[in-house]
């Protein structure tokens, strides 16, 4: 990197805020993508990080007129290589831009790139009226990168995905331009709107330096149930009716045997169902008790009547989150096993079907393939495993069973990713998911605002 560069970009944050060194930069290279697909980082790269949107402004000036890409960084919890800097680069850390402010009357919260998930979870705890009702999984990810990624989360079946609650936000364009879309309105139909182009554009169009995000009434009472199902067939028949019951759960979740077990394992919590070979795991939400049972009652009767061995209510809270625990750190237990995490989604009327192909793909190549994931929204997680195998025999069969699997998905309505994004793990799969027409449109809309291709080079679009 060019040193006279580097004292440039000293000169906006201070010196103690640019990153130069191996040691220093070795953090920011990666994020939590499985190693054995993440792409190689470039290691010649300069870490900047700024602590407002004029200094995020005036950095971009300098990497416009340098022509230096940028990439940009939240909490680096993504788990398809969108962080990663693929050339020599300026990564830019947002996470010095922290502050947040609720507007109670208004519903809603705005904070700086750099607040953290669980930050804004205990921020909120203060309030006893109001929440912030998504959670994509790791309390680590930054509310930046979260709009950036547009993530979802197991209670996209009742609240939606993160584009649902983005009110505004404040952006730097790759010449430094500062814009300001949205607001704190429910309506707005001036002009395009802007503000969702940015949304689950992965960085490669602006930075995002500040949101406005709605929130909701604060639940007074939350059941878990798990249900055991000896056919996996059966558990996931038995979402599209419960869908239909007038009852939506926070989350269905649809888990494994083999996912369990792992969980398990890496949480250290024993889950409190033994029987089955798979499990639905249904959150309900109510503002009574009452509301509560009559909830788990009908979602009772509507598994029983598809084959479920049992229901098993959890009531307290602290089970209740022994039992989030053991859901949550599955890929921990996976993750070196785990060639990569796979989150296709298809119509929730698909899920079996999907399901069943996947097992007899993965079959054939003579490959495990651990299934869990949002059985509500049709949203599909998969760990294709590396166990059993020598690595020329993973490598060499691996993309098959992946080509078949995407393809699969398409066949049935899906997409080749629901909530981790493209990044530059699935670049390529792009080329064969997406038109012509639709890449073409993609790249002139990159050139408009980012002509010098300087803002995450490499990501979301097929070279």
């Amino acid at each position: 990197m060019d040193p006279k560069l580097i004292e440039e970009l000293k000169s906006v944050v201070g010196e103690r805020n640019v990153l130069a060194s191996p040691e220093d930069v070795e953090g920011y290279l990666r994020d939590e993508t499985p190693r054995d697909v993440s792409p190689h980082p470039c290691r010649d790269v300069v870490v900047v990080r700024p602590k407002s949107t004029e200094e995020v402004s005036r950095l971009l000036k300098l990497a416009y007129t340098h022509e230096v890409p940028v990439v940009p960084r939240g909490g680096g919890t993504g788990l398809s290589g969108g962080a990663v800097p693929l050339t020599p680069s300026i990564v830019l850390s947002l996470e010095r831009l922290k502050w947040i402010e609720v507007d109670r009357d208004n519903l809603t919260m705005t904070c700086g790139a750099g607040v953290t998930l669980g930050e804004i979870i205990q921020y909120l705890k203060s309030y006893e009226d109001i929440w912030f009702p998504l959670h994509p999984g790791d309390e680590g990810a930054t509310i930046g990168g979260m709009v950036a990624c547009n993530a979802g989360g197991a209670r996209a079946v009742k609240y939606g995905v993160m584009r649902n609650y983005v009110a505004g936000m404040t952006v730097v364009l790759p010449s430094g331009e500062v814009l300001k879309l949205g607001g704190k309105l429910i309506k707005n139909v001036a002009g395009y709107d802007l503000m969702h182009l940015f949304i689950g554009s992965e960085g490669t169009l602006g930075v995002i330096t500040e949101v406005t995000i709605r929130l909701k009434p604060r639940p007074r009472a939350t059941y878990t149930l798990i249900i055991p199902y000896e056919d996996p067939n059966k558990a996931i028949e038995t979402v599209p009716p419960m869908l239909r019951s007038g009852v939506t759960p926070l989350a269905i979740e649809y888990i494994e045997k083999e996912g369990i077990e792992a969980g398990e394992k890496a949480s250290g919590e024993k889950w409190p169902v033994k029987a089955g070979e798979a499990y639905l795991m249904v959150v309900l939400e109510g503002m009574s008790r009452d509301e509560l049972l009559n909830m788990s009652t009908a979602i009772a009767d509507i598994a029983q009547e598809h084959e479920a061995i049992d229901v098993f209510v959890a009531e307290d809270r602290d089970q209740q989150e022994k039992i989030l625990k053991v859901r949550s750190l599955i890929y921990e237990e996976l993750k070196e096993k785990t060639i990569e995490i796979l989150d296709v989604a298809v119509p929730v009327a698909a899920i079996a079907t999907y399901v069943n192909k996947t097992r007899e793909i993965a079959e054939k190549y003579g490959m495990k393939v651990v299934q869990y994931g949002h059985a509500g929204d049709g949203n599909v997680h998969q760990h294709p495993l590396k166990t059993g195998l020598k690595e020329e025999e993973w490598r060499e069969r691996y993309p098959q069973l992946k080509r078949e699997v995407f393809t699969l998905a398409r066949e049935l309505g899906g997409t080749i990713t629901a909530e981790h994004g493209v990044g530059a793990v699935k670049v390529e799969d792009m080329l064969t998911h997406l038109t012509r027409e639709e890449i073409s449109l993609m790249r002139r809309i990159k050139r408009a605002i980012d002509p010098k291709n300087i803002l995450n080079p490499g990501k979301v679009l097929p070279p």
